[in-house]
C-alpha cells in the first residue's frame, strides 16, 4: 500500500515536511533527548474543567518549557477519557508581551513541538520579543498519543512499494496492502476515529485558554492552514492574528484535491527543467515534454531494475522533496538525476529519506506516515468507489503525465476505514481579518487553493507571492515577511496583496 498524500512525507498531498534542514536536525534532537519528567495532571471531569486546567511548565531542552495538556478523547462523550497533548514553549524575553503565538508546520502528522523548537529560525527577533512561540503535537502525532501502525521495516517496504499499479495483478496487490494497513492500525490503536483535525482544532482552543490568551494568535503552514480554518469556523470570535500560509481549500473533492496537486507538481517540475537548462550541469533535454519523458524513462528503468533500495516510488518522493524548495532542492535534483543515469542511487535516496524522515540507521524520526493516513481519512471523506478511482486514474495520467499516475489512488486506504462524517466547511467571518498566503508556483498546495480559502474566510486578505516552492513566509521575500511581521506586531492588515 502506498499512501501518496501531501505532507512532507508519506504521500504527496497537502503536507509540508520540508520545513528546513536545520529543523530536521532539531527533530532528531527532540526524539533522542528526554530532559524533563512530567507527571500526569488531575483529570478534568467536564469541559469547563478542561478549560480551567493549569499547565505544569517545566524546563526542557535548555531554553524551552514543556508541559502536557489534557483534552477529551471524544467531545460528544466526555466519559470516554482523556488524551495527553505534548506542548513546547519558547518563552519571550521581551518586556511588552503580546501573548502566545501557536504554530503548526502542516501534515497531517507534522510536529508542532519540533516546529516551535526552531522558533529562532522561523521568526525575526522582534516577534520573539513580543510572543511566546508555542507548538503542540496534534492528537495522534509525535508525542501526543501517537498513532502507530507500521514498524520501521514495514515503513521501508511501504514507501518503496509500487504506487502506480500498471496491471490487474499490481492493482490487486495494492488493494490488499491498503486493507492490511487499516487492519493493523485498528488492531494497534484505540479510539482511532477520534484523531480528526476537527478535534485537534477544539484542542487548540483549550490550549489558547490555558495559555491565558483571549484570542488565538496562530501561524499555520500547509495542512496547518486546515487546522486554522476549522478553528476559525468553530470559534470565529476567538480568532486573533492568524496567518495561513500554503493554503488548503477544504471544499473541493478528494478527486479534485489530488488532481490539482498532481498538476501542481508537474508544473513545478517543468519550472525546474526550464531553470535546469540554463545551467551547465543540466541532465535533462531542453524541451519540457522531452524532459518529462526523460524522467518517466528513468522511473521505468528503476522500476524494472531497482538499485540498492531505490525504487520507482522513492525516486518520485525524491523529486517531490526537491520541488518543495527551489533554492536548495533544485540543485540537489539536478545532481540526483545525473547520478541515477549512471546507476547510482545515493542522492535520490538522500532526497527521499529527507521527505520520509528516515535516518541512516533505518529508523524513522516521526509517525507521520501512520498518523497522516488516518487523519486524512477522517478529515476528507471520498464517496468514490474503487472502480471509479480506477477510471479517474486516466484523467490523472492525461492532465499530469509525471505525477498523475502516482497520485491517482491517493486515499485508497480510506475505502477500508469506517469513518464518521467529516466536518463540512462553510463560509465564515472571523472577529479579525485572517491573512492567507499563496505562492503561484507552489507544488504541494497549489495557488488555486489559497484563492478558494480566501472565499471561505470572508474577511480574509490574500497575499499572492509570485515564485516557486512551498509556502511564502520565511522564504526571504521582504514584501511577504514585512507584512506578516507588521500584522503580528502592530495588527496592521496587509495592504500589498501581490508580492514578487
Amino acid at each position: 500500500m502506498q499512501t501518496f498524500s501531501t505532507n512532507p512525507g508519506k504521500a504527496l498531498s497537502t503536507r509540508t515536511g520540508k520545513i528546513t534542514a536545520v529543523l530536521t536536525v532539531f527533530a532528531l534532537a527532540l526524539f533522542s533527548t528526554v530532559s524533563y519528567i512530567q507527571s500526569r495532571p488531575e483529570i478534568p471531569t467536564n469541559l469547563a474543567a478542561y478549560y480551567a486546567q493549569q499547565l505544569q511548565w517545566q524546563s526542557c531542552y535548555e531554553n524551552y518549557q514543556c508541559a502536557d495538556l489534557l483534552v477529551p478523547i471524544d467531545y460528544t462523550e466526555l466519559k470516554t477519557g482523556t488524551f495527553q497533548i505534548s506542548v513546547l514553549k519558547y518563552p519571550t524575553m521581551g518586556e511588552k508581551k503580546l501573548g502566545s503565538l501557536i504554530v503548526n508546520p502542516g501534515g497531517p502528522g507534522g510536529s508542532g513541538v519540533d516546529y516551535a523548537y526552531a522558533a529562532e529560525y522561523l521568526f525575526n527577533p522582534a516577534i520573539l520579543k513580543a510572543y511566546d512561540i508555542v507548538g503542540f503535537d496534534p492528537r495522534g502525532v509525535g508525542r501526543s498519543e501517537p498513532i502507530v501502525c507500521l514498524s520501521d521495516n514495514e515503513l521501508d517496504a511501504n514507501y518503496a512499494s509500487d504506487s502506480k499499479p500498471d496491471n490487474e495483478q499490481e492493482f490487486t496487490r495494492t488493494l490488499i496492502e491498503s486493507k492490511k494497513f487499516i487492519q493493523q492500525c485498528e488492531e494497534k490503536n484505540k479510539h482511532l476515529t477520534s484523531f480528526s483535525t476537527a478535534n485537534a482544532a477544539r484542542d487548540m482552543d483549550i490550549l489558547r485558554q490555558v495559555l491565558g490568551d483571549k484570542q488565538l494568535n496562530y501561524m499555520g503552514k500547509s495542512y496547518g492552514t486546515f487546522l486554522g480554518t476549522l478553528y476559525a469556523q468553530f470559534f470565529p470570535d476567538k480568532v486573533g492574528r492568524m496567518v495561513l500560509d500554503g493554503a488548503v481549500d477544504p471544499t473541493i473533492s478528494n478527486f479534485q484535491q489530488a488532481l490539482t496537486q498532481a498538476i501542481g507538481f508537474d508544473k513545478a517540475f517543468v519550472a525546474f527543467a526550464a531553470d535546469c537548462n540554463t545551467r551547465s550541469d543540466c541532465p535533462l533535454p531542453a524541451d519540457k515534454t522531452a524532459a518529462i519523458d526523460e524522467m518517466k524513462k528513468i522511473l521505468s528503468q528503476v522500476a524494472e531494475k531497482p538499485n540498492k533500495r531505490l525504487s520507482e516510488s522513492l525516486v518520485l518522493f525524491g523529486i517531490a522533496s526537491a520541488l518543495y524548495d527551489s533554492a536548495t532542492g533544485w540543485p540537489k535534483l539536478r545532481a540526483a538525476i545525473t547520478e541515477v543515469k549512471k546507476s547510482k542511487a545515493g542522492k535520490f535516496l538522500e532526497l527521499a529519506d529527507d521527505y520520509t524522515g528516515r535516518i541512516e540507521d533505518g529508523n524513522y524520526t516521526t509517525n507521520e506516515f501512520d498518523s497522516g493516513a488516518i487523519i486524512d481519512c477522517l478529515d476528507f471523506t471520498d464517496a468514490r468507489s474503487v472502480k471509479q478511482m480506477k477510471e479517474d486514474s486516466k484523467v490523472f495520467a492525461e492532465q499530469a503525465p509525471l505525477f498523475g499516475p502516482y497520485l491517482a489512488y491517493n486515499g485508497l486506504v480510506c475505502q477500508y476505514f469506517d469513518t464518521p462524517q467529516a466536518t463540512e466547511v462553510v463560509p465564515t467571518k472571523t472577529a479579525n481579518p485572517v491573512v492567507i498566503i499563496g505562492t503561484t508556483g507552489d507544488p504541494a498546495t497549489p495557488y488555486e487553493w489559497a484563492q478558494g480559502l480566501h472565499k471561505i474566510l470572508t474577511n480574509s486578505v490574500l497575499i499572492s507571492l509570485s515564485g516557486e516552492g512551498h509556502t511564502g513566509q520565511g522564504q526571504g521575500n521582504k514584501c511577504v515577511d514585512g507584512q506578516v511581521d507588521d500584522f503580528y506586531l502592530e495588527n496592521k492588515t496587509p495592504m500589498r496583496t501581490t508580492c514578487g
